[in-house]
């Protein structure tokens, strides 16, 4: 199909994805066995120039490439609620070893944390300036759209970015995002029927705006005097999401055929075509794109 993302990036599904390698001369794609390294040509095309940017010009040897999306999008049974259009990227924060994992080590062998432990801040032994080239690096596309880190590492970016400080805009602080950072491009040309987010604030979103992070979100809870033990109540069940809450194109998506072995691949409505070489067993099975999974509990948008 052409390649196109349709609905939002937590809520819809991805057509004419692209698996991106499992070894680039600067990238290794991790977790072989989740099946989570499709995306939209655009994406794939971005993490490929990424890898080669870093190493030339910020000392990053190369990428360990986490979750992207599912060979058709859709929700994921763990892990993300978004990362279903093909259009968000885990890049993991620990560079990328002067040798090739083996397909064990890529399953076993989990990204490092920048933090220090149990803390909130960055760790300077294991922070450094290639850490910071590599987030701006991506931040400075500009089809690349918002990147999510831990409030302790945009901090970090607030105190000691020398470079061009409108970027930091782009670097938005969430939950978690300590040990990677997620890439997430804007709607791609000729996706007609893909839903952007709102645009990121104009600001360097350093400051007070960041400050609520350490203040409220992330401060410790205090302990609460224990109360009257209550009656236990059946938990409820979680909403499941249905295939029919996904744009009305994820059906044909997921009913579509799938290609044997090479597939030609047309971008969008600008009739871009190119062959794109990936190992595919067919068509996808409907564990490819689950019509029905839990909904995550909300959280504040990034």
């Amino acid at each position: 199909m052409p390649s196109q993302a349709y609905g939002f990036y937590s809520k819809g599904c991805l057509a004419g994805g692209r698996a991106i390698a499992t070894d680039g001369e600067y990238w290794q794609a991790m977790r072989l066995s989740r099946n989570r390294r499709w995306g939209h040509p655009e994406l794939i095309a971005t993490v490929e120039q990424l890898s080669r940017d870093v190493a030339k010009y910020d000392g990053w040897p190369g990428l360990l490439v986490g979750d992207i999306s599912q060979p058709r999008g859709g929700p994921m049974l763990t892990g993300h609620a978004s990362h279903q259009v093909g259009l968000d990227a885990d890049i993991w924060l620990t560079p990328m070893p002067n040798r090739r994992f083996s397909a064990s080590e890529r399953e076993a062998i989990s990204a490092k944390s920048v933090l220090k432990s149990k803390s909130v801040v960055v760790d300077p032994k294991i922070w450094t300036d290639a850490h910071a080239g590599l987030i701006m690096r991506a931040a400075s596309y500009p089809q690349v759209q918002r990147i999510l880190v831990h409030p302790g590492i945009k901090k970090k970016l607030c105190d000691s970015w020398k470079g061009d400080r409108a970027l930091l805009a782009k670097v938005r602080p969430y939950y978690g995002h300590h040990y990677h950072m997620h890439v997430r491009l804007r709607c791609p040309k000729g996706s007609a029927n893909c839903k952007a987010q709102n645009a990121v604030p104009a600001d360097q979103g350093c400051g007070k705006v960041l400050d609520w992070w350490f203040d409220v979100a992330l401060k410790p809870k205090k302990p609460t005097k224990p109360s009257k033990p209550k009656k236990p109540t059946k938990p409820k069940k979680p909403r499941q999401m249905m295939l029919n809450d996904l744009p009305s194109a994820c059906t044909g998506v997921l009913n579509a055929a799938g290609p044997a072995s090479e597939a030609s691949v047309t971008i969008g409505a600008a009739g871009i075509e190119q062959t794109v070489y990936a190992r595919i067993a067919g068509n996808a099975s409907p564990s490819s794109m689950p019509a029905l999974i839990p909904i995550p509990t909300p959280r504040p948008t990034p």
